[in-house]
């Protein structure tokens, strides 16, 4: 991937990542996924319930991780390049949603 503008906040909402950021995400999603799969053959196994939900809680954080790597990125580049372009009040109404959501 080659590292160009930003900015994911326009209407076709996609972002152009660098490939630093790409691989540092893939990376942590391929963990997550390698996670849930034990997770599944934990369960197969006849695991004993208290083991799989200490699992499921690892998953749990890890995907918040991913969350919060990803939520940074996003004010670093897409909020700001919106507040530099003059479209401060659009971009701070979706994170003000965006925030909502992921509390829920």
């Amino acid at each position: 991937m080659t590292e160009q503008k930003n900015c994911c906040c326009e209407a076709h909402r996609t972002k152009q990542r660098s490939e630093k950021e790409y691989k540092d995400l893939m990376n942590r999603l391929k963990r997550i996924e390698g996670q849930v799969r034990g997770v599944e053959n934990m369960l197969e196994n006849g695991a004993y319930c208290p083991d799989i939900l200490v699992q499921v809680s690892a998953i749990n954080c890890a995907l918040n991780s991913f969350n919060k790597v990803l939520l940074a990125e996003h004010l670093r580049s897409c909020v700001v390049e919106d507040i530099a372009a003059g479209k401060g009040d659009e971009a701070i109404d979706e994170l003000a949603a965006l925030l909502q959501k992921l509390m829920k």
